[in-house]
């Protein structure tokens, strides 16, 4: 997810998008930990995608 589509979100949509990328992580880490996932790189794509949404969280919220 971009940087721009992110700051499009509200707050709630942002923390909503948060949780489900979180469970999301969790769940190919669990998978690739079983057996091997084709693409691993998917986890650290996923990882950085949390990151950018907490930054944007934390600038909006910040401003408030």
């Amino acid at each position: 997810m971009k940087t721009s589509e992110i700051k499009e979100l509200s707050v709630a949509e942002i923390q909503e998008r948060i949780d489900a990328e979180k469970e999301n992580l969790n769940r190919m880490k669990l998978n690739h930990t079983v057996s091997p996932i084709e693409n691993s790189s998917e986890i650290k794509k996923s990882r950085r995608d949390i990151a950018r949404m907490l930054t944007i969280l934390r600038q909006k919220n910040s401003n408030i």
